[in-house]
């Protein structure tokens, strides 16, 4: 497994576009994660191998200031055609009802637009972070283009990330608090950020390193999966 979250900020309760406070993840509730991982992985190798990968997903605290929250992504293509299906894990954090219904959209409509069928996609996903409620939608758009990137047998270096979420018709869909959550991706160490088209003015975007404007899921997936050599800095 692939864990590369110790460069990422870890944090306490959250709130707005992010994080709730979450009470304790008793002895059960983490037995019965490890076993559904277990099972989703074993099940998974029977068919067309597992994908795992942590990735970092930019939110907001309740006392409005900018985080990144490590989140796991499980990918695996079963031997059925019966759709997809999208697992989310209680524990060690959790996610909203509004940020699953919102990411298990996203996957569909990124997978629409990239012409790719979702028939035999297992997904499963965690928040890494005891304690924590992801509650907004805007993890939407980098869980599934993580998703479309395992299922085409590419990845998304984990230096790169993008806030925003996926609209029916294939485009990247504005969310709030932009600014400050590419500040915490820089404070983090990410190298690149992706945002909604005319997401940030130029007197708004912090000095970082990347910060590039996209509106559709095409475009956001050649920049986040191209190698590093072929990207220009953004100015």
């Amino acid at each position: 497994m692939n864990n590369g979250t110790a460069t990422w900020n870890r944090h306490r309760p959250f709130s707005r576009c992010g994080i709730h406070a979450l009470s304790m993840t008793g002895c059960i509730t983490l037995l019965l994660t490890v076993l559904y991982l277990t099972i989703f992985v074993e099940a998974a190798r029977a068919q067309d191998g597992p994908r795992e990968q942590y990735i970092p997903v930019l939110c907001v605290t309740k006392e409005g200031t900018g985080t990144v929250v490590p989140v796991m992504v499980l990918f695996a293509k079963r031997d059925d055609a019966e759709g997809l299906e999208v697992h989310f894990v209680t524990g060690p954090g959790r996610f909203s009802e509004k940020a699953q219904a919102a990411t298990a959209q996203a996957i569909g409509n990124a997978a629409r637009a990239l012409r790719l069928s979702t028939d035999s996609w297992s997904v499963g996903l965690s928040v890494a972070d005891r304690g924590v409620i992801i509650d907004g939608p805007s993890l939407s758009a980098m869980v599934s283009l993580t998703v479309v990137a395992m299922a085409k047998g590419e990845s998304i270096p984990r230096h790169r990330v993008i806030t925003g979420t996926v609209t029916f018709d294939g485009k990247i869909g504005p969310v709030g608090d932009v600014a400050l959550k590419v500040a915490a991706a820089y404070q983090a160490g990410l190298r690149m950020v992706l945002v909604p088209g005319t997401a940030l003015s130029k007197s708004k975007t912090p000095p970082f390193g990347q910060v590039l404007q996209v509106a559709s899921v095409s475009q956001a997936y050649k920049a986040l999966t191209a190698p590093q050599r072929s990207m220009v800095k953004s100015s």
